[in-house]
């Protein structure tokens, strides 16, 4: 992506004493698609992060050639906090991208009310994993377009939903990863969708 840079907060926030509702939330997308720059540009707290240097290790296990510029890599989850609003608070974890980890997703699903699928348009293919698990257990879940600079294609949300097979009700969305208030909206849609997926719900009984 291009010069912008995350809006990382520079001193930790402590959480709101009307705070009563917390909710967790699971970022999910290919390696290198953003996620924990998401996770980093909203949290209000400095997040936990496992990223680590690349190794040689990873030569031919990783696939690099769409991230060229990426040293680190996520090996096991990436953690962070935002307050919506004085009495909700969204509690982030980031999953690793690689094939090789997704055996930790399962896990991270587990008491997940809601997830976000990262996608970069260079690679759709890397969302369909993503995807696949959410449905698998009944995650509710939106779809957030990282717009990187470098894509110069520029395809619409209606062509990207096509292209994933996506239902009409999934809700889809542009964003820029690195920006808080951009990271923030997409938090938003999902907490939205959750609530009228709820309302839904109640109506049926």
């Amino acid at each position: 992506m291009g010069s912008a840079t995350s809006e990382l907060p520079s001193h930790r926030t402590p959480l709101n004493d009307t705070a009563e509702t917390g909710l967790k939330i699971v970022v999910v997308g290919g390696f290198g698609v953003g996620k924990t720059t998401l996770v980093r540009s909203v949290s209000e707290i400095r997040p936990l992060n496992t990223e680590e240097v690349m190794t040689q290790a990873g030569v031919g296990v990783d696939e690099t050639s769409a991230v060229t510029g990426k040293t680190t890599t996520t090996v096991a989850f990436d953690f962070g906090r935002i307050s919506l609003n004085d009495r909700m608070v969204l509690y982030l974890f980031g999953a690793p991208g690689q094939e090789r980890f997704w055996f930790l997703w399962d896990r991270l699903f587990s008491g997940t009310l809601g997830a976000v699928v990262l996608v970069d348009t260079r690679r759709m293919d890397d969302s369909w994993y993503a995807i696949d698990r959410l449905e698998h257990h009944r995650t509710p879940f939106v779809v957030a377009v990282n717009r990187f600079d470098e894509d110069t294609d520029r395809y619409s949300l209606d062509e990207i939903r096509q292209a994933l097979a996506l239902p009409a009700h999934v809700p889809m969305v542009d964003c820029d990863a690195r920006v808080r208030r951009s990271g923030k909206d997409v938090l938003i849609t999902l907490v939205n969708h959750l609530h009228a997926m709820a309302i839904a719900q109640e109506a049926t009984l």
